[in-house]
């Protein structure tokens, strides 16, 4: 169940009817209030398990949502709205939103990221991530080759986890540290995590790139 939370009906009619046509279930919401009723009730008959929100509301804003919601769940966020400045980009993804995008936007391209969420979702929920011949072991934190286990310092999983974490997804290198700064609380410099990618590729058996794949001039994908 998709939760849309935007205080335009007629972009919010126009969402519900996209993502029905996509086999989703919709439940609309105009306005922080309602949008924490629709999470507190069970009158929807289903979870809600996807929320699209809207940055500015009539009686607050999507930033209370995202807030509220990560109290309890790590559902997919996505924020769709039209403040596209580089400082509630950040305080939504500080809030622990997993995408951002500016109004106007492509329908087609919002599904193909709700898709790619969900997908990462499933896949991390799991207790285990193949990885080409290798096997991460998520619940007890190892990492197998053909039954043997292959030895990845704290950091180097760490950062494994973040490309699990966003399978299929670019991530630029200061999305990246930032990750890496909020989950281990130690600098990691840019340098540094030049090192560490280099490492966890060669213990991968990855030395050419083919899974964590360097996109020039933007970042890096894993690709499963």
């Amino acid at each position: 169940m998709v939760l849309v939370v935007e205080d335009d009906s007629i972009i919010a009619e126009g969402l519900k009817l996209a993502l029905t046509g996509e086999g989703m279930e919709v439940t609309l919401a105009s306005s922080v209030a309602e949008a924490f009723a629709a999470l507190d009730s069970d009158d929807t008959g289903r979870k809600i398990d996807f929320c699209l929100l809207d940055m500015t509301l009539p009686d607050g804003n999507g930033m209370e949502i995202c807030t509220k919601i990560r109290e309890t769940s790590e559902m997919p966020i996505i924020f769709l709205t039209a403040m596209d400045d580089e400082i509630h980009t950040v305080l939504a993804f500080d809030k622990g939103a997993d995408d951002y995008i500016s109004k106007p936007f492509h329908i087609k391209e919002l599904i193909a990221r709700m898709k790619r969420l969900i997908k990462r979702t499933r896949s991390t929920a799991a207790s285990t991530c193949s990885i080409g011949e290798n096997t991460i072991d998520i619940s007890n934190a190892k990492m197998f080759r053909n039954g043997e286990e292959v030895a990845l310092t704290a950091m180097e999983y760490k950062l494994l986890l973040v490309f699990i974490n966003h399978a299929g997804e670019l991530l630029d290198r200061d999305r990246i540290l930032n990750i890496l700064w909020d989950d281990v609380g130690s600098f990691v410099n840019d340098n540094t995590l030049t090192v560490y990618i280099k490492r966890l590729r060669n213990k991968l058996g990855d030395d050419e790139g083919h899974y964590i794949e360097t996109v020039r001039g933007q970042g890096y994908r894993l690709n499963l």
